[in-house]
């Protein structure tokens, strides 16, 4: 089975620059645990809720928060982002995407064009995977 069929073709991409802020409200508002940072629509890393999480503070928005709290807020996506991204074409097997999973640990496989431009075409996490298999049996 083609990672194709079972990817999630509905990404959300920010840029290099945006402010951890930003960041903070589109994970608040929507179901997405990950983020694409894109430039110039090229695919240059990942930011994951939990990258997030770990990067501001944890007094952000209780009746603690202090200056300095809110100033974690300021942060840029690319200093968070991961920057070594794994990526998969969208012709690559199921299979192929379960070794990356165990094997390197990461979260999700953004899906990019099979040329040079990484241009993102998609995502896949394990939870696609696991739909997909139990849809399957």
């Amino acid at each position: 089975m083609s990672i194709e069929k079972i990817m999630s073709k509905t990404v959300v991409t920010v840029e290099m620059n945006d402010p951890l802020s930003v960041i903070k409200h589109i994970f608040e508002n929507t179901k997405f645990h990950h983020l694409l940072v894109v430039e110039r629509g090229k695919l240059v890393g990942v930011i994951s809720d939990r990258d997030l999480l770990r990067a501001i503070s944890p007094k952000v928005d209780t009746p603690v928060e202090s200056a300095r709290d809110i100033a974690t807020l300021n942060k840029k996506a690319h200093q968070i982002m991961s920057r070594k991204v794994i990526t998969l074409p969208p012709s690559a097997g199921i299979y192929q995407a379960i070794s990356i999973f165990n094997n390197y640990n990461v979260s999700c496989i953004p899906i990019t064009d099979e040329d040079e431009v990484q241009k993102v075409l998609g995502i896949l996490s394990w939870r696609d995977i696991f739909r997909a298999l139990e849809e399957n049996r």
